[in-house]
């Protein structure tokens, strides 16, 4: 494990980049790692992340039960940006989308082209 913590470039708070993509090659999500969310990461096989809002770690799927399983891992030429091939159970966005990409720039606007998978308000409960 020291070999990827040695090879990330990490900002000025100890944070990288992760892009998440499905095995299809749908992007899923994009969010921000440190070391010790990577090392969780890399221990359970399962996402973690963390949260610059709450100041924390998380765990992918932790309230929704959406797990993102990693099966393959990919840096950068930069080192400050890690690629993760997931097998995504349910959706990967806290709106209900599969992917956190669901609207796209159409006529001067962003549109919603994709369709709910499970509703935000059964799921978390707030």
């Amino acid at each position: 494990m020291e070999e990827i913590f040695s090879l990330i470039k990490y900002d000025k708070d100890g944070l990288f980049v992760s892009v998440v993509q499905d095995m299809k090659g749908e992007i899923l999500m994009v969010a921000w790692m440190n070391k010790q969310a990577l090392e969780k990461t890399l221990n359970t096989g399962k996402m973690h992340y963390y949260s610059r809002s709450r100041k924390k770690l998380w765990l992918k799927g932790e309230e929704s039960g959406n797990y993102q399983f990693v099966r393959e891992i990919y840096i950068d030429c930069d080192g400050d940006v890690l690629l993760f091939k997931v097998e995504q159970k349910g959706g990967a966005c806290h709106e209900g989308y599969y992917s956190c990409f669901f609207r796209k720039y159409e006529d001067g606007k962003f549109k919603i082209v994709k369709e709910k998978i499970f509703e935000p308000e059964k799921v978390y409960k707030k």
